[in-house]
């Protein structure tokens, strides 16, 4: 299966993966990634039992540079293994189709951006541009036989993980208290809601005594450093400290996570922890949370043609709903359930 991607994509398509190890319980599935899925991958033996990297291809720009050569040794190995089934769950096909006919797999499967798109897949399904991510894949999947309705996300938190978590400076403080995670970075500028707006909202629930973790990968220090301007209540800046184990623990045991539209975002769904997403610039049809109860996605007013939001949510609009959040009972959140999102 091709999908070389970050994190909330392949968090996206763990419902298809799901799907797709009981339909072919015996089959030997491998993942087409970028080098940091290894990690991902590693942590699904259940639904994966290989990955592989992905080598680059015209077109794709998360990948590599283009190495002929390197290329031309992958498509050799790939075809001396005589795969049965080759599946694209990398965007709308339009350039990555090519990439895995050239797998040689016995059958291949995958999205085609129109009717008259080539080459074409054997199982060719059109790409919806209004459903959510998750249930996008299961259709796809859905073509192949599978039985594919739970769109529910899964991240395995393992107790390794916790306890490197209570191994960094400032964690186990944490114990026993109510905290959020503030995550004010996104890999896309474009989906960044201003630092000094997450600043308020944590200077807002630190009042009403919520501790405040921040979290960010090491590049994305600055962003946090930004968004902890300003609030007078002591925080926790994890920025750069947590590996993909370690920020998933994180969010585990908050009582709420607070985040642009990005991978944060859909870890706090795959680990059931209430949520506020901040939406910019992405499609909320594609990217927000299907329950809407345990995540609240907050929009700006404006949206363009297509529906994508156009402009920033307003503060008072994302504090409230991070109360809300708060809020929300055990009984509450047994209503929101568990059969979506």
């Amino acid at each position: 299966m091709l999908r070389a991607l970050h994190l909330g994509d392949l968090l996206c398509a763990t419902p298809a993966l799901r799907a797709l190890r009981r339909h072919y319980p015996h089959a030997h599935i491998s993942l087409i990634g970028l080098p940091w899925a290894r990690e991902f991958a590693a942590r699904y033996p259940h639904l994966l039992d290989e990955f592989i990297e992905f080598p680059g291809w015209p077109g794709v720009p998360e990948g590599p540079q283009r190495d002929d050569a390197r290329l031309a040794a992958f498509f050799d190995e790939m075809r001396a293994r005589r795969l049965d089934l080759a599946i694209q769950m990398h965007g709308a096909g339009d350039v990555t189709n090519a990439f895995v006919a050239e797998l040689g797999a016995r059958t291949t499967a995958g999205f085609v951006p129109s009717p008259d798109a080539q080459p074409r897949p054997d199982v060719a399904v059109p790409y919806p541009d209004d459903v959510p991510e998750p249930r996008r894949h299961l259709a796809l999947v859905r073509a192949l036989g599978a039985d594919a309705t739970d769109d529910r996300l899964e991240f395995p938190v393992a107790d390794a993980d916790r306890a490197a978590l209570r191994m960094v400076p400032g964690a186990p403080a944490l114990e026993g208290r109510r905290y959020a995670v503030i995550h004010p970075g996104s890999r896309d500028p474009a989906r960044r809601w201003p630092p000094d707006r997450f600043a308020a909202v944590a200077a807002a629930l630190a009042s009403d005594g919520i501790a405040v973790v921040y979290t960010g990968s090491a590049r994305e220090r600055g962003i946090v450093e930004a968004a902890r301007c300003g609030v007078c209540a002591p925080s926790l800046d994890l920025s750069g400290q947590t590996d993909l184990g370690m920020l998933a623990a994180l969010i585990e045991g908050a009582a709420l996570v607070v985040c642009n539209d990005t991978g944060v975002s859909h870890l706090a769904a795959a680990v059931r922890t209430p949520s506020v997403v901040v939406f910019t610039a992405s499609d909320p049809r594609r990217w927000a949370p299907a329950n809407a109860v345990r995540h609240r996605p907050v929009l700006p007013a404006e949206r363009d043609e297509h529906g994508v939001p156009r402009g920033l949510p307003p503060l008072d609009a994302v504090v409230e709903a991070a109360f809300a959040q708060l809020a929300l009972s055990d009984d509450g959140l047994a209503a929101a359930g568990d059969a979506s999102l």
